[in-house]
């Protein structure tokens, strides 16, 4: 969701610290009491909203990328910061109650690498500033004003370098940026920059690999995003080979129905935001994975636009390791539109 975003497992911190609160998923429908809940018709200051908001419980940086190497084997590419805060007052040093989490992976045909990062905020060791702009985690780094962006990582068996120049204007979800997330109206403010292109190395073990593609890049920050309710997410970020993109998720309910949103973007940067029920994901396929049985192939309809796809995971076991563990990788798209994506799932067992 990517919720993609989008995820929003960040939460796990809140589970390191002890709160075990199980309303939702990661705890994510549990009551938002002294902090701030995003309310209808935002209105944005850039470049301020780039960097952190720190009234609400919880927020992300989140950056997903379909790559190519120069033999046209696809890879794909996550870096996401996540931000979650303990209690709603302000504190300064170790008594400063926002904690930070890191995940990066790199999705290959047959390998799944992923690697996990955790800090305390307050003493420097992950953050972000919104002008010069500058989100990190120890030595993990995503800088620049917007336009451009550098972005590395590192793990045990894997890193990448990566450079990103956005190639149209930032998108906002929902209703002008007021993303609903449920019938009983929980919702998040949520904006994308899903035009960039991307140039860098990846570091494999068998050595550097010269990569190019595109990345999707979300902002999300809220403090009760979901209701008690629901228990994950299905979200996929769709580029296509003419230019326009999608975004679209299910978030499922414990009865078994789910609430859907998508967002249509034409090449150009204009968007479309289309209500629950407008968007639809059904399961083909599914893959055992390294920690759960998850669906990989997918029919994606949003009957409006005339879209009509099947999505399929580059890699079935893009299972992550983390300390609240999901699904997440690389697709490709076929059918009614071409092109490539990422899909996230959360929640399964």
């Amino acid at each position: 969701m990517s919720v993609n975003n989008r995820i929003m497992v960040c939460l796990v911190v809140c589970l390191i610290a002890g709160q075990t609160a199980a309303q939702g998923f990661a705890g994510l429908g549990m009551d938002a009491e002294g902090f701030a809940i995003p309310q209808p018709d935002p209105t944005f200051d850039f470049p301020t909203d780039h960097g952190p908001h720190p009234d609400y419980r919880i927020e992300w940086w989140y950056l997903t990328a379909n790559m190519t190497g120069p033999d046209g084997t696809d890879y794909g590419l996550q870096w996401t910061l996540f931000r979650s805060a303990l209690a709603p007052q302000a504190g300064e040093g170790w008594s400063a109650p926002q904690l930070w989490l890191g995940h990066a992976a790199v999705t290959t045909p047959t390998d799944h690498y992923v690697t996990e990062r955790i800090a305390r905020g307050g003493i420097g060791q992950a953050g972000a500033v919104p002008d010069p702009f500058s989100a990190w985690i120890d030595d993990w780094a995503l800088t620049g004003d917007w336009q451009t962006l550098s972005m590395t990582a590192t793990g045990p068996d894997f890193g990448y370098d990566v450079d990103l120049t956005a190639q149209g204007p930032l998108i906002f979800h929902g209703d002008g940026g007021y993303s609903v997330k449920s019938a009983s109206g929980q919702a998040s403010y949520y904006y994308s920059q899903p035009f960039f292109a991307l140039d860098g190395t990846l570091s494999l073990q068998d050595g550097d690999i010269p990569v190019t593609g595109q990345a999707w890049l979300d902002r999300e920050w809220s403090s009760q995003p979901l209701s008690a309710d629901q228990t994950g997410w299905d979200w996929f970020s769709l580029s296509f080979d003419d230019g326009s993109k999608m975004m679209g998720f299910l978030l499922r309910q414990t009865d078994g129905a789910s609430y859907s949103s998508a967002t249509w973007i034409t090449p150009e940067g204009q968007t479309t935001a289309y209500p629950n029920g407008a968007f639809a994901a059904d399961p083909l396929e599914t893959s055992a994975t390294s920690g759960a049985t998850v669906p990989t192939t997918w029919r994606v309809q949003l009957p409006d636009r005339g879209v009509d796809v099947t999505v399929s995971a580059i890699n079935t076991d893009a299972w992550m390791t983390t300390s609240v563990p999901y699904w997440e990788g690389p697709v490709r798209v076929t059918g009614s539109h071409a092109g490539r994506g990422y899909l996230e799932m959360t929640g399964y067992e």
